[in-house]
């Protein structure tokens, strides 16, 4: 028996994609960038998808879409934009994109699913952005729900890439189920490994400038400041031994992006596609900054896949027995 599933802030269909291999089916997907909706649909053409500011839709029209009543939805996911709470970038405590959890919240309370996962960055809990953490968590318990909140880095899921996330559960209080996230299932998995038996490696793009000159000096695992002394040059040179970086959502040819580790190249869309988890065939439209942007954005499929099967085995199925 499946599961479904309401995806907000679904982008290209990472999450989505994570849910489909645990045997779940997503009943609507919301998004509002252009470029992530084409993309979501070129590969999930059956999945209804709100096109739209997530503001602007109402509990009543998602109910109605979906086919259900209140209460009825197994799970609610969403991740929130995470920009002003990650590391990478300014930490702005006032930054309105902070602030789109609170129309999670809102939908959540209209919902009332039985389960939610809601996915942010690890950013959140440090420093002066640990007073929002300690609002969402207040705002997620006071719609009625146990809620647990834990840092998971994708590199322990089958992911072949570090990318340490905190991952918000949460199960209706009436369920009496008490929230838990998966234990670490996997060996590390490095770049070579995931790179193996990919036969198109497809288009092929190079740094410029600056950037290619430090990418000739770059070894393995080094980065532009390793070269620069200190300097934010954003380049990372991957290594076949290890799982490969944190893809973020920028690339820039003459400045930032993840290089290929045996050769003076950008990792490819497809090579991106192995070390994200997306399947081979997952289709990414646009240019080649946009495609990269999609991935950088979305959730690891294998890690969505380990935290659905687990809320399915351990929340939903028990749900049924009682």
């Amino acid at each position: 028996m499946s599961f479904n599933v309401v995806s907000l802030f679904a982008g290209a269909g990472g999450s989505s994609t994570g849910y489909v291999m645990a045997g779940g089916k997503v009943k609507l997907a919301v998004e509002w960038d252009d470029n992530a909706v084409a993309t979501y649909k070129a590969n999930y053409p059956n999945t209804p998808i709100y096109h739209g500011d997530v503001c602007q839709l109402s509990v009543e029209e998602i109910l109605k879409t979906i086919g259900l009543k209140s209460s009825e939805l197994d799970i609610l996911d969403g991740s929130p934009p995470c920009q002003g709470f990650s590391t990478a970038g300014k930490r702005d405590f006032c930054d309105t994109r902070n602030q789109l959890f609170k129309e999670y919240v809102r939908i959540l309370r209209g919902l009332q699913p039985k389960v939610f996962v809601m996915e942010n960055v690890s950013g959140m809990v440090k420093g002066k952005m640990k007073l929002i953490f300690a609002e969402i968590l207040k705002e997620l318990k006071e719609s009625g729900y146990q809620v647990k909140a834990k840092l998971m880095n994708a590199q322990y899921y089958g992911v072949p890439q570090s990318r340490q996330r905190m991952i918000f559960i949460g199960v209706r209080n009436d369920l009496n189920i008490a929230p838990s996230h998966p234990n670490p299932q996997s060996n590390i998995i490095t770049v070579g490994d995931a790179l193996q038996g990919l036969k198109d490696i497809g288009e092929i793009v190079y740094p410029e400038g600056k950037a290619k000159t430090i990418g000739l000096l770059l070894k393995p695992w080094q980065d532009g400041s390793d070269i620069t002394k200190g300097s934010s040059f954003g380049l990372k040179k991957l290594d076949m031994n290890k799982p490969s970086r944190t893809i973020t959502k920028t690339v820039r040819k003459s400045m930032c992006g993840h290089l290929h580790p045996l050769e003076n190249r950008f990792m490819t869309i497809n090579e991106l596609k192995r070390l994200h988890t997306f399947p081979d065939n997952y289709i990414f439209l646009g240019k080649f900054e946009e495609k990269w942007a999609r991935i950088g954005n979305s959730v690891p499929p294998f890690l969505m896949k380990a935290i659905a099967e687990h809320i399915d085995n351990n929340i939903l199925k028990q749900c049924i027995d009682k």
